[in-house]
């Protein structure tokens, strides 16, 4: 039974044609309320996830459960079909298993609420806005389990509820809820900063009713939905080729020794409609590193990648969905049956914009971006500080962003583009630690005529025992290189003992012991190169010599002779360009580096780690 919405007024919107300036004035004020939602999370929140580096996700939708302004698209139509209640006004929905709403919110550390708008007993709209939460219990700290074999290891699953119920709070909910997490005191703030987010924009949404009517703002949310839909048909019809293209990428390991663990997705367009079908990817882990991907959200993402690279101007909202047919096979790692562990999925929602990117660029290569947003970095680290009080720090890395058409791919910047880093002065002043090193990884960056931005070497002293977990990928199959770029560096992690020990503790690991004193180097992956590093001018790569950027032993990689200095020995550059553009071979339009065969060989080599084995399904298909 989908859900039953109570209006006092249930009479249907007028459709008006909407005049052009106030269509605009709309627009923009919803762009706005989104900003405000965003300006109102971080004013109020708490755990430095949300308050630092802005991990949530706002919404605003219209009065059919459909984003007009946001990031990752609209889940309410979903919710509302298996939502076997009622809404309305003085009503508002929390939530976090993901399994309740098909994947739109993708592990259980995601907390939702969501805030049906009523004006004049009529539903005119949706607001909602989703953050990471630093603990809800479970069986480690920050409620991620690189080991959970099932999502009843991952800490308090919240099914759709009424927080708010005709305006009265649901305060012995939120008592049991904050009884199950290590740090209530964030878990409270960040949700009252979520409730008070929806509420801003609602108040909001009211506001453009109340000025402008409520049919003439209804007709021009619907106007909005209907110009994203003839703008993103144009684009499909431009971009997407009937004949089908296909690209496959592998998630490095499950952080228990099987991978890797292939994505593939194939793209074709059937009349005005783009079909993206992952048959091909792997069976769901019996770890936690599957994605629940919902559909909704995939096609915000592939919507979002053509009007980025085609035309940013466009405003992204829901009103393309029926124009992308999305096919994701039951029982895989982006559709796992419940009750599959979900709390890694970060590595394949990365993953899954370096296909977009693989798939996208094939028929166009001149628009074609090399890999790089392939994770996001998670360090955690806990345990008592000196005064016997219990700290807890969850922090989200970054990586080198890829080459692309129109540049170098910035340094250490995140896979999120509104994310911004945790202040080190913050950290220090709020953990037993210091920051001895936060810089770039030299030459971590794939070679190429536009440079793979280079990871980052972030080194911290710990100042009191406790323990760590990091959640990283690109440590075995390295980010690919395009159009003759070549690929970007892996990640690793490394433990340093006070007496210089250096221990290679893995990129997926949990509740690793440190003593105060040592130290923890994680480093993060490079983007891949695009274009050929041959024809990079020599004149760049000196001088990103004297950056630390590129060392003179990497500039080589470019064709390039230089010293120390960055002075460019012109005459050897040009011989040893030359050179190398007699020996190597044909450039392809991607560069993977070596085969996975030639990677598990030299593993060990090469990361100091064993090679992850292939699951046991893996093997029985291939000897099949």
């Amino acid at each position: 039974m989908p859900a039953t919405i109570i209006q006092t007024n249930p009479a249907p919107f007028e459709k008006l044609v909407i005049d052009p300036v106030t269509l605009d004035i709309i627009e923009n004020a919803l762009r706005n309320a989104r900003n405000e939602m965003d300006a109102t999370l971080k004013r109020t929140a708490m755990s430095p996830g949300i308050r630092e580096q802005g991990d949530a996700f706002p919404l605003i939708a219209d009065h059919a459960g459909r984003m007009i302004v946001g990031q990752f698209g609209s889940f309410i139509g979903g919710f509302l079909e298996g939502y076997e209640g009622t809404l309305e006004d003085g009503d508002m929905i929390f939530l976090s298993d993901p399994y309740s709403v098909g994947g739109a919110i993708s592990h259980s550390n995601d907390w939702l609420v969501l805030l049906p708008v009523f004006k004049n007993g009529r539903l005119i709209g949706y607001t909602a806005m989703f953050g990471h939460q630093a603990d809800i219990g479970g069986k480690v700290v920050g409620s991620m389990p690189i080991d959970s074999r099932s999502i009843f290891e991952e800490g308090v699953r919240i099914p759709p509820v009424k927080i708010w119920k005709k305006g009265e709070y649901n305060e012995d909910l939120i008592k049991l809820v904050m009884h199950q997490t290590r740090k209530p005191d964030w878990c409270q703030a960040d949700l009252n900063a979520l409730i008070a987010s929806c509420r801003v924009a609602a108040r909001r949404v009211i506001e453009m009713a109340e000025r402008f009517g409520e049919d003439v703002y209804v007709s021009a949310t619907e106007e909005l939905l209907a110009r994203n839909h003839r703008a993103m048909k144009a684009l499909i019809g431009m971009a997407i080729a009937e004949d089908p293209v296909s690209f496959e990428d592998y998630i490095c390991d499950d952080g228990m020794g099987a991978g890797p663990f292939k994505i593939k997705c194939t793209m074709w367009r059937e009349g005005e409609k783009v079909i993206l079908d992952f048959d091909g990817t792997d069976p769901q882990s019996q770890y936690s590193i599957n994605f629940l991907l919902n559909e909704n959200m995939f096609r915000m993402f592939f919507g979002i990648y053509m009007i980025m690279v085609f035309d940013p101007q466009i405003l992204f909202n829901d009103g393309f969905y029926d124009l992308i047919d999305v096919r994701i096979p039951e029982g895989s790692l982006l559709k796992p049956k419940f009750p599959a562990a979900l709390s890694g999925r970060t590595h394949a929602l990365g993953r899954i914009f370096d296909i977009l990117g693989g798939l996208l660029g094939q028929k166009t290569p001149e628009f074609l971006n090399a890999a790089g947003f392939s994770s996001s970095p998670h360090l955690f680290y806990s345990g008592l500080d000196a005064k016997g009080e219990w700290f807890q720090l969850f922090q989200i890395g970054f990586g080198g962003i890829p080459g692309r058409p129109m540049g170098d791919g910035p340094d250490g910047h995140s896979l999120w583009p509104g994310f911004t880093n945790v202040p080190n002065e913050f950290l220090e002043r709020y953990f037993p630690l210091l920051i001895e090193n936060y810089e770039t990884v030299p030459d971590s960056g794939g070679a190429g005529l536009h440079r793979g931005g280079n990871g980052i070497n972030m080194t911290y002293r710990f100042l009191a025992d406790g323990t760590i977990s990091a959640h990283d990928d690109r440590w075995f199959v390295p980010p690919w290189g395009v159009n003759g770029g070549e690929p970007g560096a892996r990640a690793r992690k490394i433990v340093e003992k006070p007496d210089g020990r250096r221990i290679i503790i893995g990129n997926k690991v949990d509740a690793y012991p440190v003593e105060a004193g040592d130290l923890l180097h994680f480093i993060t992956w490079g983007g891949g190169g695009w274009g050929d590093p041959l024809e990079r001018d020599p004149a760049l790569v000196g001088k990103e010599i004297t950056q630390g950027l590129v060392t003179p032993e990497g500039a080589k990689a470019y064709g390039v002779i230089a010293n120390d200095n960055g002075e460019v020995d012109l005459a050897a550059t040009e011989a040893l360009r030359v050179k190398l553009r007699a020996e190597r071979p044909p450039l392809g339009l991607f560069n993977f580096g070596p085969d996975i065969e030639t990677l598990r060989a030299n593993c060990e080599a090469e990361t100091g780690l064993p090679a992850p084995v292939q699951p046991v399904w893996q093997t029985a298909q291939a000897a099949e």
